[in-house]
């Protein structure tokens, strides 16, 4: 009679369970795997691909008055730039969304997601290549402004080297400054450097003329700071994804020169003047 080993037998039996799964997970493992990179490679569902299909625009903006602000009272966007936007899109029969965000998020969307614009975009060697360009909207002088009561008057760019100066992020003007060598001391928002000069944070407020006037009357400041010098002329342009169709640039800056011929931009401006 054949003895049969059934310790031995069991053993082999359980090995044989345990290595079979061993390679189940093994391949469920695979499978996972495989079908998470194969997700990570598809194509996501966002913004740019549903404007595609519909056409429209995206405008993003933010707050800088008196060019692009909310109304206070109704929460309604407006402004110079706001009204001479919307009046281009009206007029190319271009459906739009319109949207407020802090400025470094909108100058990062326009730059990334496609169909989408940000405004009131200072156009600058550094940024020309990072967009699409329609206008000029409108100029915009920077200014120096200054405590009434600080004995020190410079009259010029040059004069401010030895001191620190208020700025704000991702903005022209301050990212100017320092390409130019400026200590600079930048804030998150505009709004906040009024009230940052008058504690003495910084010994000069660089900003856009109309802007800092506005922010100065608005948070309370008339008559304890006020404007020094213009020190540069620039020009503020709807900035583009540099993916957006040169027949669409070209459309948009063709209705902005008429808009200019006809007197509609100058109606516009004397609004807000």
């Amino acid at each position: 009679m054949l003895k049969i080993d059934c310790s031995y037998a069991r053993r082999r039996f359980f090995l044989g369970c345990i290595l079979s799964c061993c390679l189940g997970l093994a391949s469920t493992s695979s499978f996972s795997a495989a079908t998470n990179s194969s997700a990570a490679l598809a194509p996501a569902s966002s913004a740019s691909t549903s404007t595609s299909t519909n056409g429209k625009i995206h405008l993003v903006t933010e707050e800088y008055p008196p060019f692009n602000m909310t109304e206070q009272s109704s929460g309604v966007l407006r402004g110079i730039s706001v009204e001479k936007v919307t009046e281009l899109m009206r007029r190319a029969n271009q459906s739009y969304t319109l949207q407020l965000y802090p400025w470094t998020r909108a100058y990062q969307m326009g730059m990334q997601i496609e169909n989408t614009c940000v405004f009131s975009t200072t156009r600058t060697p550094e940024r020309e290549a990072l967009f699409r360009w329609v206008g000029p909207l409108v100029r915009n002088n920077w200014t120096i402004f200054a405590r009434v009561e600080d004995t020190r008057k410079p009259k010029s760019i040059e004069d401010l080297r030895p001191y620190l100066i208020g700025g704000y992020q991702s903005d022209a003007v301050g990212e100017y400054l320092k390409q130019q060598g400026f200590e600079v001391d930048l804030a998150v928002a505009e709004s906040d450097n009024p009230r940052k000069l008058a504690l003495k944070r910084f010994d000069f407020w660089a900003s856009g003329e109309l802007l800092g006037a506005w922010l100065i009357r608005s948070h309370g400041y008339t008559g304890r700071i006020q404007p020094l010098f213009n020190f540069k002329q620039t020009e503020m342009y709807l900035a583009c994804h540099p993916k957006m169709a040169s027949e669409k640039i070209d459309k948009f800056n063709q209705i902005l020169r008429d808009m200019v011929k006809d007197g509609s931009a100058a109606a516009i401006e004397k609004k807000y003047r």
